[in-house]
């Protein structure tokens, strides 16, 4: 059972989460690989919708894709927006990428190699994921603007289409730690959290909500 209070707290997050950017044309739209297939969906729409001539998909596996995705995050993503009506020539592939940094190291590679000319970035992630990709593309990629996108849903719903509840807000729990965390390891730049949001991931947290937290001794090396 999730408690009201937990719910409430994972709310305050999720909402928190949000960078709330208005889509605008950007040189290139990238999707973040994750165990949801929903940001290629938003992917492709925004690629209709004329904000992007050009699409990078990265990522490779991991312990929460690899059943679901086997051929890759990137590559599957890739399959699901070619079915969405997107041509082959818009898409490019980074299918290496183990984590945010490395998807952002390796695109810049794969964008260079295509000589993509990339003055704006429109960033798509899963919704609990815009304010951490926003602070470390900031900090990891500065000399390009950054658009964030995500699935346009509450969380409740969004809890329901991915089919676990607990694991969304643990997912919620360790995206807010890594905002906290990440510019003491020079990994982004600073965000305003405010105190409120700070007290629910604390009750989070004592509640068990910490299965996708970083390991305590990372943590202890950033004196956070």
């Amino acid at each position: 059972m999730i408690s009201a209070q937990a719910w409430a707290d994972a709310r305050l997050l999720w909402d928190y989460h949000f960078m709330h950017h208005a889509p605008r044309p950007c040189s290139v739209a990238v999707g973040l690989g994750s165990h949801d297939l929903g940001v290629a969906d938003v992917t492709a729409e925004l690629y209709h919708q004329g904000m992007a001539p050009v699409i990078v998909f990265t990522g490779a596996t991991s312990p929460t894709t690899r059943a679901r995705m086997p051929r890759g995050e990137a590559v599957h993503y890739r399959e699901r927006a070619l079915e969405l009506g997107v041509p082959e020539s818009a898409v490019l592939l980074e299918p290496r990428a183990t984590n945010t940094g490395e998807n952002i190291e390796f695109t810049k590679a794969v964008l260079a190699e295509a000589d993509v000319k990339v003055s704006s970035v429109l960033l798509v992630s899963k919704p609990y994921e815009e304010r951490r990709s926003y602070a470390m593309m900031r900090k990891l990629w500065p000399e390009v603007e950054v658009v964030c996108a995500s699935t346009p849903m509450g969380l409740e719903e969004y809890a329901d289409s991915i089919g676990d509840a607990r694991m969304v807000i643990d997912m919620i729990v360790g995206a807010l730690q890594r905002v906290l965390i990440f510019p003491s390891l020079g990994l982004a730049i600073e965000q305003d959290v405010p105190d409120t949001v700070v007290a629910a991931f604390e009750r989070l947290c004592i509640e068990g909500f910490t299965s996708r937290l970083m390991p305590a001794d990372v943590v202890a090396r950033t004196g956070t």
